[in-house]
């Protein structure tokens, strides 16, 4: 018999999580059935997401999220032991799967490049900043593009793909050193929001003409103050509010509405399992291409140990990573 550990949400979160909100428990996993594999976790993924979803869970239920498995027992012909897979299995270390919502890795995937990228640059993460640029955006050659927690998960990925389009790329970070992370990878401008006299002033410093797309990871007040600087006809892509998952307070209230009818902006809130299909695959093709010949840059924040899945959790939130944040098991 297997033993699966896995995380459950003790308690819903008021404020910032804590490891008091957490809950490991083991259960025996049943035999298989015919059809059903047996997995066992490799890397697994925490994201800013798992924040406001866990609004949705009951105290007791396992905490949701993707993670690159292995096979190690088959009853399903198309999935033999061995076979490395995507699985949204949550947090835990071994599930069972009919094999019907897994993802196989790409055959095309270099021996080069870490398994672990499926949950970050060439998965979700990737996706988010791809189709946020290019299709919420629509990002095009010459136009000026604001990213915020820009040395991300997203962030980063979303300038690096801003450059390749022909964009000048401006972002914002909490730290020195990935101010310094942001400048390795190309980014025209990049300042810590942390220590800056005026977020006004440095964003007229960086675009005196303004911007033509914001792509927000963060919201609140930051976002207020650069809606103020977006061009005519601008295009914002809300890809979350991370400044607002854990306040307690009320929220800040939203930019000026004058502001956007009559600069014309467009806001658009989006969630990237809205892309299927064929536009999906191509565009995982597409930033599997340009890692692979080093044209898109990443870096993992590796914690190691299922134990540590909270620790992880808690410290994505307070942005102790630089690049995305993986658990390997």
């Amino acid at each position: 018999m297997v033993h699966a550990k896995s995380w459950t949400l003790k308690k819903h979160f008021e404020g910032n999580p804590t490891n008091s909100n957490f809950e490991l428990k083991t259960v025996e996993l049943p035999p298989l059935k015919d059809g059903e594999v047996l997995l066992e976790a490799l890397f697994l993924t925490v994201d800013p997401y798992m924040r406001v979803v866990a609004k949705s869970l009951k105290e007791g239920d396992k905490m949701m999220g993707q993670q690159v498995a292995r096979v190690v027992e088959s009853k399903n012909s198309a999935f033999p032991i061995g076979t490395i897979v995507l699985a949204s299995s949550g947090w835990t270390t071994h599930s069972i799967s009919d094999g019907k919502e897994l993802g196989k890795m790409p055959a095309e995937w270099p021996d080069t490049l870490p398994l672990s990228l499926m949950l970050g640059i060439v998965g979700m993460t990737g996706l988010t900043a791809y189709f946020g640029l290019l299709d919420i955006c629509g990002a095009k050659s010459g136009e000026t593009v604001l990213v915020n927690a820009a040395a991300g998960a997203v962030g980063s990925v979303v300038g690096q793909i801003a450059k390749l389009k022909g964009c000048k790329v401006v972002g914002a970070a909490g730290s020195d050193e990935k101010v310094a992370y942001l400048k390795k990878l190309g980014f025209d401008f990049a300042f810590n929001y942390k220590t800056i006299d005026s977020l006004e002033e440095t964003l007229k410093k960086a675009s005196p003409d303004g911007y033509d797309c914001y792509f927000d990871n963060v919201g609140g007040e930051f976002s207020n103050t650069v809606i103020t600087q977006m061009k005519k006809f601008g295009r914002v892509a809300i890809c979350g509010a991370i400044s607002t998952y854990n306040r307690t307070r009320s929220l800040p209230p939203g930019p000026s509405p004058e502001i956007i009818i009559y600069q014309q902006i467009r806001m658009e809130g989006f969630v990237v399992s809205r892309w299927q299909g064929d536009v999906r695959q191509k565009a995982l093709k597409d930033l599997l291409k340009w890692v692979s010949e080093g044209k898109i840059q990443y870096n993992e924040y590796i914690v190691k140990g299922f134990d540590n899945m909270p620790a992880a959790f808690i410290g994505m939130l307070k942005g102790d990573n630089l690049g995305k944040t993986i658990v390997k098991a």
